[in-house]
């Protein structure tokens, strides 16, 4: 647990705004911990779900951008399925992530953010996940060549990666969504 004394009144009211743009409403937390009790990983965290909720309604960005849980979160729901207030937690982590990201804040976990970065990248460029250049994109921004090599081959051998990506519909779209990709956040 993060022992650091919290000043609401040192809050980034710029953030709380961003965050009401995307309709994560982190206000509505009367900080009950049911988030924190259900998530599978919190083990992992530097910063609880519910500490991180509570810094982000304080507006404390710089705390939370710097923080591993950001990374670290799996995205499952678990959080805000068991929030009585319908607060989406992973939408809040994932704001975090791209705020991060925008503001060039030095990942806590810089393969997580590799990771996230090769994956969006591959949705970006070939409208869904294309394994073997998701590979390559991660190998190559995380530096780890050959760490799972052996996999990788067995996956291959077995039919399981396709040295081509598969077409799919709508690849404009999903280019047209990437272009406009922070436009909300430059303000």
């Amino acid at each position: 647990m993060n022992t650091d004394v919290i000043n609401p009144e040192q809050g980034n009211r710029k953030f709380l705004a961003k965050l009401e743009e995307r309709e994560v409403d982190v206000q509505a937390c009367y900080q009950c911990g049911r988030c924190s009790a259900g998530c599978p990983i919190t083990e992992f965290f530097d910063i609880t779900t519910m500490e991180a909720v509570r810094l982000a309604a304080y507006g404390m960005e710089d705390i939370l951008l710097r923080s591993k849980t950001i990374w670290l979160c799996a995205a499952c729901e678990t959080c805000a399925t068991r929030c009585p207030n319908d607060i989406d937690i992973a939408v809040l982590m994932d704001v975090l992530r791209e705020l991060a990201l925008r503001k060039g804040v030095e990942p806590a976990e810089p393969r997580v953010a590799a990771f996230h970065s090769s994956f969006l990248g591959s949705i970006e460029h070939w409208g869904r996940a294309y394994e073997i250049g998701l590979i390559a994109a991660f190998k190559i921004r995380s530096g780890d060549y050959t760490g799972d090599m052996n996999l990788g081959m067995k996956m291959f051998s077995k039919g399981k990666l396709s040295l081509m990506p598969h077409s799919v519909k709508g690849k404009q779209e999903i280019k047209k969504i990437f272009s406009g990709k922070g436009k909300e956040y430059e303000r």
